[in-house]
């Protein structure tokens, strides 16, 4: 098993997320189960997957710009007891691939592992077609799925071991770019249903996903030199969700939740539905992206446009406490 240390964490974060589980989890994966094989649609290079083809060509797949086909084996290929892990866009293999998720993964309760690269705004000028804003809020109307998304690159690792013993298909939602922002520099215990909290304050519970988590940590250290003392909760389970942990901030002035997907359905809706069923909760601000398409634009514009920058989650969590 992967452990986090602080070398790890270093060396996961210069390649990434996405290169943090092709470069290094699938091999340990292949090594160790015979039953084990990778699919993707035309993304192996891209993928960090070059020495992974190399190593075990027997136990890898390329289905070409296919991706609904590749569903559709991996499908298969599970029901006939292998361990097939699929990949692509994000974008491409939710929302294009929707239908085949739907009834391989959740109807007919196939184990496969999907993971979505690039999601959120991580494109960047690829634009519109390739953002992926709407994935978590499509995935968790679908019985028997999990979802999972990792806070940086070495939690990444040990959720995708979580995820390749699992009994049930996951969609693990990958966010962030090479040197993602390091959250975890030591070992910690990730499972399914779980959350991390990683700071504790009086004031405010911030519940991120994805490399948000990073930002809501920034966001905390800003808040305090202004006297708000804020918890943040690494939400990286969003189905099963940790509802304990959500239940256990009632005592907080104000609850937030941070992600980089649309604010329609996506985790900040998973909190909104939690406290909804709960008398005597704080207000819930939902940070994230409006009902709107975004200009193609670089990375980091994009996400100061949709104020996800630190600073500006920070000032509208002093405006949310004053009113």
């Amino acid at each position: 098993m992967f452990e986090i240390s602080r070398l790890s964490a270093r060396t996961c974060s210069m390649l990434g997320q996405r290169g943090s589980i092709f470069g290094q989890a699938v091999l340990d994966a292949a090594k160790k189960d015979d039953k084990f094989v990778l699919l993707t649609a035309d993304l192996a290079t891209l993928s960090g997957m070059d020495r992974y083809c190399k190593t075990y060509p027997d136990k890898f797949i390329n289905v070409g710009i296919a991706e609904q086909n590749m569903l559709g084996i991996a499908a298969g290929m599970a029901a006939e007891g292998f361990h097939p892990v699929v990949t692509t866009y994000a974008t491409f293999v939710t929302m294009r691939s929707c239908e085949q998720i739907r009834h391989y993964l959740g109807y007919m309760n196939q184990k496969v592992v999907v993971v979505g690269s690039g999601a959120g705004l991580t494109q960047g000028f690829a634009g519109n077609t390739h953002y992926t804003i709407e994935d978590i809020s499509m995935m968790r109307a679908i019985p028997n799925l999990q979802i999972i998304s990792p806070a940086d690159a070495a939690s990444a690792i040990k959720l995708f071991e979580q995820a390749m013993i699992s009994e049930k298909p996951v969609y693990i939602r990958l966010t962030g770019n090479l040197n993602c922002p390091m959250v975890y520099k030591e070992d910690m215990q990730f499972a399914f249903g779980k959350s991390n909290k990683l700071t504790e304050g009086k004031d405010v519970t911030i519940f991120a996903c994805g490399t948000m988590v990073a930002t809501a940590l920034k966001t905390a250290k800003i808040l305090s030199e202004k006297d708000i003392h804020v918890s943040v909760v690494d939400m990286y389970s969003i189905k099963p969700l940790d509802k304990e942990a959500i239940l256990a901030a009632k005592n907080a002035r104000l609850l937030v939740t941070l992600e980089e997907h649309s604010k329609m359905g996506g985790l900040g809706a998973a909190v909104a539905e939690v406290v909804a069923e709960n008398s005597g909760y704080p207000r819930l601000l939902r940070l994230g992206i409006e009902d709107v398409f975004d200009l193609a634009g670089d990375y980091d514009a994009l996400l100061e446009q949709n104020r996800l920058t630190a600073s500006q989650i920070a000032d509208d969590i002093a405006a949310a406490l004053d009113k």
